[in-house]
């Protein structure tokens, strides 16, 4: 097995803060001045970034967070200087910089998208089969985070399937598949008690309200009406 170089290991606090740069927090105060972690499941993620403020937001962002993950995999790949199965550690510091963001107090996202792109660049064929898991789940209950969860489970199993020569890309899919269970453990209690919410419901009376408590302060105070006589002090 080849050591790995410093300049390899230079690779991840690099990737770490690519990771760590919270789209759907930038694009929820840029586009409709609000911080996303105050609406929805509060989570710094594309769905709840889709439950505010629809697909035209939340595609862009979710291909970002993909990219945050297969990017660094790739460019590794093609001129790091260390082994192959470094780029998988480079990956995951570009996930725990999505989950673990400095910018917004470690409060980031769930990691399944730059998971995904992780694994996109590494083992195609598992993450295009698990996407299959995914996508059926969440069209057939609604839930993202049953799919979520679920596709986690099966993962390491198409691994084991269809990578038998890469058991680094084994062990790391099981740690990955044990962080993404954890963290959706508060998604977990909600879908067990029945509250959690469903793909496809938005959620925006709350931006609508904050939007039109917005309009109303910014308006002059009303006078007497028409026909009506000011009171003396």
């Amino acid at each position: 097995m080849a050591p790995v170089t410093l300049s390899a290991v230079a690779w991840l606090p690099l990737v770490y803060l690519l990771g760590a740069i919270p789209t759907s927090y930038l694009v929820a105060r840029a586009v409709a001045g609000v911080d996303l972690r105050e609406y929805g499941s509060k989570n710094l993620g594309a769905t709840n970034l889709y439950r505010l403020l629809g697909w035209g937001a939340a595609v862009p962002v979710a291909l970002f967070d993909i990219a945050k993950g297969a990017g660094p995999v790739l460019l590794f790949l093609a001129i790091g200087r260390g082994p192959t199965w470094w780029a998988l550690v480079v990956g995951c510091a570009a996930v725990l910089g999505h989950v673990f963001s400095p910018f917004v107090r470690f409060r980031g996202g769930k990691g399944i998208a730059s998971a995904a792109g992780v694994f996109l660049a590494y083992v195609p064929g598992a993450i295009g089969a698990d996407a299959i898991v995914w996508v059926g789940l969440v069209a057939g209950t609604g839930y993202v985070s049953l799919g979520s969860v679920s596709a986690a489970v099966a993962f390491p199993i198409l691994v084991a399937l269809l990578y038998p020569g890469r058991p680094e890309a084994l062990w790391v899919a099981v740690a990955v598949a044990v962080f993404v269970i954890f963290n959706h453990r508060s998604n977990l209690r909600r879908l067990m008690a029945g509250t959690e919410a469903r793909f496809g419901h938005r959620k925006q009376a709350a931006l609508d309200a904050r939007r039109s408590a917005h309009d109303t302060s910014d308006a002059p105070p009303a006078g007497p009406g028409p026909g009506t006589r000011a009171t003396e002090p």
